[in-house]
């Protein structure tokens, strides 16, 4: 399964640079509003030990690590739900990702322009999240008005439908988050039809160095359960394509809180990771949790969740423990599970079909 995470905030707080660091694909940085018009799509991999360690174990000609698709988006500014700014080009080029990332400022930086009259990520937050809001709001309300006209011909899935849509559109009136919401199985099923944005999972990124973030701040986030992570965009640009020796010799952080941001947002996805491995190749496939041994091999490939009939599982450190898989047979160590299997994270799995 494809990844995609889209990175969202005012004109100016380190969006591009981040996505640079990442991505480490050159795009425009200059120091002005809306640089970023057209957004800058990356797909990066994910660095994976396992992965690293199983190709040494089988020798595999070919690695293949799981990959995230970023979309960095133009800065986004109070009235762009009503055409302000980038207005609606920015919104619609936000509504296919699976999360977003909300870069807040927190950094000190008189040389890097402030749209805003003062550094303040509270209040940068609320003016992202109305937003949202407001845009889902819009989207809604459009519905609403033809399922109307529709649900008068009595038809039960439109009448709730539309009665969902409703519960909606009181959260977004009063600028709440639908994410924050309680919704059963059968709404949620039924709002995601319409790619809602306050719907999408998200993750706050406080961009600046940890004294430079308030602790009224970060107490804020932890009180109210916001997933964040702090960290120094700038210095990060700065590490990326350099080795933990190199990083360490400048005076930079040896290793890269940016596959913190990667761990994050499979944690706030769902998401585990399942590993395949073979003299062709080793790879690491995404899977969202919960889901069965018959639906990693459709990830895989469609046939093998059609024809399943077992799999050989042992987890990935077991098996570098033991040394390979006829050492890992010897010691009892693969287990043959069936169609009701939840495949856990870091399992090797061999389908038979």
């Amino acid at each position: 399964m494809s990844l995609s995470i889209g990175i969202v905030g005012l004109p100016n707080v380190g969006k591009s640079t981040l996505f640079q660091a990442i991505t480490k694909k050159q795009v425009d940085r200059s120091n002005y509003p809306f640089c970023t018009i057209d957004p800058n799509i990356g797909v990066v991999a994910v660095p994976d030990e396992r992965v690293d360690k199983l190709v040494e174990l089988t020798n595999s000609a070919k690695k293949i690590y799981t990959t995230i698709e970023f979309v960095d988006i133009a800065g986004l500014i109070k009235g762009a739900s009503q055409g302000e700014g980038l207005g609606n080009k920015f919104l619609a080029n936000i509504r296919e990702v699976n999360m977003i990332v909300y870069i807040l400022r927190c950094f000190k930086n008189e040389k890097i322009v402030n749209t805003e009259s003062e550094i303040n990520p509270l209040e940068n937050k609320e003016i992202l999240e109305a937003e949202m809001a407001l845009k889902d709001l819009a989207t809604v309300e459009k519905r609403i008005k033809d399922l109307s006209k529709e649900s008068k011909a009595g038809d039960k899935k439109v009448i709730k439908e539309l009665e969902v849509l409703k519960k909606a559109q009181d959260f977004l009136q009063k600028g709440q988050i639908l994410a924050n919401q309680n919704w059963e199985e059968s709404e949620e099923q039924i709002l995601n039809n319409y790619q809602l944005l306050t719907l999408k999972p998200r993750l706050y990124l406080l961009n600046g160095q940890e004294n430079e973030v308030p602790a009224d701040v970060v107490e804020k986030f932890k009180e109210n359960n916001w997933p964040f992570l702090i960290l120094d965009v700038l210095a990060e640009f700065d590490a990326a394509g350099l080795s933990s020796e190199e990083r360490k010799e400048f005076d930079l952080p040896e290793e890269l809180k940016i596959d913190a941001l990667i761990k994050e947002s499979y944690k706030l996805l769902d998401l585990i990771t399942f590993l395949t491995t073979g003299a062709d190749e080793t790879r690491a496939w995404t899977l969202e949790k919960g889901k069965t041994a018959p639906q990693a091999g459709g990830v895989i490939h469609s046939d093998f969740e059609d024809n399943f009939i077992k799999a050989e599982i042992i987890n990935w450190q077991e098996l570098i423990e033991a040394n390979g898989f006829a050492k890992s047979r010897e010691k009892g160590l693969i287990r043959t599970e069936g169609r009701d299997y939840v495949v856990q994270d870091g399992d090797v799995i061999e389908i038979k079909i």
